[in-house]
């Protein structure tokens, strides 16, 4: 009996003595530094690790979008922005990207609602405001949510 229950306590330690050494992994440095460096497959590879050890990464998302923006993946690069500001609401970049994609899908109704948050939420890409004002009064209004 009480070598059962100091193999299973040394089971236990050793198992949560790993889940604190490697549990708490950051990768979302070494992937900045990839992507950075112009290396965005090694990038993804460390972002999307990032998320797996950090799932509240909103910068890791962030980073992911802007990587599938380069690869003209519009669908992953949506998907990874929503999730940027889901986690994160106020992540301007995100808001400022997922504005653009909009744009660019000529979804007026959703370009002026994320534009209201925008102006609410900018503090470095305030001067994108006028831009995105300026862009909504040229397209014609399509409500495709």
């Amino acid at each position: 009996m009480i070598r059962k229950t100091l193999l299973f306590l040394t089971i236990f330690i050793f198992f949560n003595s790993f889940n604190i050494v490697f549990g708490n992994e950051n990768f979302f440095e070494e992937a900045k530094k990839k992507f950075d460096e112009k290396k965005l497959d090694e990038s993804k590879f460390l972002f999307q690790r990032n998320i797996v050890f950090n799932p509240k990464s909103a910068n890791s998302y962030l980073y992911l979008a802007k990587i599938f923006n380069s690869e003209e993946n519009q669908k992953k690069e949506e998907k990874n922005l929503k999730t940027a500001l889901l986690l994160e609401p106020d992540n301007e970049d995100a808001m400022y990207m997922l504005i653009q994609i909009q744009l660019k899908k000529s979804n007026y109704s959703r370009v002026e609602e994320l534009s209201k948050k925008f102006i609410i939420i900018c503090d470095k890409l305030c001067a994108k405001i006028e831009k995105i004002e300026e862009t909504l009064k040229n397209i014609e209004p399509k409500n495709d949510s």
